[in-house]
């Protein structure tokens, strides 16, 4: 991005979240893929910040936790008492010391906030020569919002609260979002000097706006281009609404970049899912983690996939696939259940109720139905006929099966490991397979089929059958 790089970014996300009603800490819930406050490290990170500082309080260990494994670059620093945002503030500032620089203040629980308007809010910043700026949004109905009140040279005047806001100041439709970029020396010493005299006891950081502009330094604003941004999350319904509006987005972003996405109403897709022109994803289709979508490659109806790898031209019809990989030309569904570790060759074939797990599956073989696939490897152009079972698991240990290239697998076979099907080697079906079977042998392992002529006259007389049978033998002869 253009705009200067902030020498900091401060998140502030130690608060309870009460009105949550959940016991995940507010902060790592999560919309399309991402923690309410990874959203907002996301956006931070196109400032490319010198440092990136997190506050954290309630539930701490967790929250650190998940920033140490999602962005490590992050500084935590404690709040061991919520009492106000100044005072978080002022915790960073004693523990890092003083931020030379811009120093751009926002909160973990932002999620639609974008990078693009954190930058507009820097370059405000920057060419008015602010001590301090405030991002601000013009909203349809500012009922409880803090009023911004600005001079003739637009620059702000006050933040009036709307308790206290006259009538003339409770038409203003301009409010507060709590976003700021300070000059970070003059913030060091002015939230020192916030005062806790409010009915709340607490340290608020809008009074440092007052100190500055009260010692003569300029206290500017810039207006966010959508209010929808600067929405917090606070409850359920909040988290709800933000993730139908996050969503939105991303498959608008998609749609323009030449993904087809026949039903958005019905298409979640999270943030990090990577989709390229001329897919297509069909109505109630679920793309969830790192997801990905070649060219050409179709997706749903009703599908679920999890960081899982869809190649170009491939089908994926009424399926969940997790941590799998669907090659190129390949056909999945409909209903089949791909677990992962699942690795489906170019132009193989999943297909009806078929479950694979742990399953390396190459180049053109097919599972067509009704069967299970577990620990195994498959080779070429083999063909599992429906109803086989890789018979992988003991009671103690999973064991691992191997089928070579061009073997043939017939219907209800039993594969029970360990066990090699060797290179176009064939099974007839209905077998219990437990040894292995060499190159171009055809193994048979079922019993020898006996009829006991009459049985049913004899032993279900007086039954339906019984009377079928009769009629037929007697038409027979």
């Amino acid at each position: 991005m253009s705009a200067p790089r902030p020498a900091a970014v401060i998140v502030l996300a130690a608060g309870e979240g009460t009105r949550m009603k959940s016991a995940t800490p507010k902060v790592l819930h999560e919309v399309c893929g991402r923690t309410l406050v990874g959203h907002m490290l996301h956006a931070s990170r196109e400032l490319e910040p010198e440092r990136l500082i997190v506050v954290v309080g309630h539930a701490r260990e967790q929250v650190a936790a998940h920033l140490s494994a999602a962005f490590p670059e992050v500084t935590p620093v404690v709040q061991e008492q919520q009492n106000g945002t100044g005072h978080a503030v002022r915790m960073v500032l004693e523990n890092v010391g003083v931020i030379e620089g811009t120093v751009l203040v926002v909160y973990g629980d932002t999620p639609l906030l974008r990078g693009s308007t954190l930058a507009g809010l820097l370059d405000r910043h920057s060419a008015d020569g602010n001590a301090v700026t405030v991002l601000t949004a013009h909203v349809p109905d500012p009922t409880g919002y803090g009023r911004i009140v600005r001079g003739d040279d637009g620059a702000v005047l006050a933040i009036v609260e709307h308790k206290d806001a006259t009538s003339e100041q409770l038409a203003i439709d301009e409010m507060n979002s709590g976003v700021y970029a300070f000059d970070g020396a003059l913030l060091a010493d002015a939230v020192k000097r916030v005062s806790t005299a409010n009915s709340q006891g607490e340290e608020y950081l809008t009074d440092v706006l007052s100190i500055l502009r009260e010692e003569g330094h300029r206290v500017g604003a810039h207006v966010a281009a959508d209010h929808v941004e600067v929405e917090g999350v606070n409850n359920k319904a909040q988290l709800a609404f933000v993730r139908r509006v996050l969503n939105d987005r991303i498959l608008h972003d998609h749609m323009i970049n030449g993904v087809t996405i026949v039903d958005p109403a019905s298409t979640w897709i999270d943030a990090d899912v990577r989709l390229e022109a001329d897919a297509v994803i069909h109505p109630g289709t679920q793309l969830h983690g790192s997801s990905s979508v070649g060219a050409g490659a179709e997706v749903g109806p009703a599908s679920t996939l999890t960081d899982t790898v869809v190649g170009a031209d491939a089908v994926v019809r009424n399926a969940v696939c997790d941590s799998a990989e669907i090659g190129p030309g390949a056909s999945v569904g409909p209903f089949a259940y791909l677990r992962p570790g699942t690795r489906l060759g170019a132009k193989g074939k999943i297909g009806t109720y078929v479950e694979t797990k742990n399953a390396v599956i190459g180049t053109g073989s097919k599972v067509p139905h009704l069967s299970y696939v577990g620990d195994a490897t498959i080779g070429e152009g083999a063909n599992i006929g429906a109803a086989t079972v890789f018979v992988n698991y003991d009671g103690v240990d999973k064991h691992h099966t191997t089928v070579g290239d061009h073997a043939r697998v017939g219907s209800d076979t039993m594969l029970v490991a360990p066990l090699t099907i060797g290179e176009g080697a064939y099974t007839a079906a209905g077998s219990v397979i437990v040894n292995d079977v060499p190159p171009g042998a055809m193994a048979v392992a079922r019993g020898r089929q006996r009829n006991v002529e009459g049985w049913v006259i004899r032993r279900r007389s007086g039954t339906k059958s019984a009377e079928a049978a009769q009629r037929a033998l007697e038409e027979g002869s």
